[in-house]
């Protein structure tokens, strides 16, 4: 009798073996793989957006310090900041700069574009602007 609850319990110990989960690992490796992957995107997406902010609002601040000065005018604000993102703003697509909301007190310059993404699908726009009053003499 001892003999075949022995036996038994041989049997049910082998089936209870840990055995099943053969190649379990590889699974596990390549979903944690697509996990990180899609992480390190991100990150690498953030940046590239942040970066296209950072070029976008040192156009305008170029523009407007060019426009901002006496005997200057928006139009050359313009220029500046275009002419900026022209050596610069290659993470920055279909730029594009302009000077409403400007006046004979203060100049404005905003640039508008895209960022540069990794998904085909998502669009990512940046506005920055900046302004600042216009250098002028007056008369004590």
């Amino acid at each position: 009798m001892r003999a075949r609850m022995r036996s038994r319990l041989r049997a049910l110990a082998r089936r209870r073996r840990p055995g099943g989960d053969r190649g379990f690992g590889s699974v596990e490796f390549a979903v944690l793989a697509v996990v990180v992957l899609m992480l390190i995107f991100t990150a690498i997406q953030v940046g590239l957006y942040y970066h296209a902010r950072k070029v976008t609002q040192s156009a305008a601040r170029q523009g407007v310090e060019a426009g901002r000065a006496f005997g200057a005018g928006p139009g050359d604000g313009v220029a500046q900041a275009q002419d900026f993102l022209a050596r610069y703003g290659n993470s920055v697509r279909g730029a594009s700069v302009s000077s409403s909301g400007s006046t004979a007190q203060e100049i404005r310059i905003t640039v508008r574009g895209s960022v540069a993404t990794l998904v085909p699908s998502l669009e990512l726009d940046v506005v920055q602007y900046a302004d600042a009053p216009t250098e002028r003499w007056t008369n004590p």
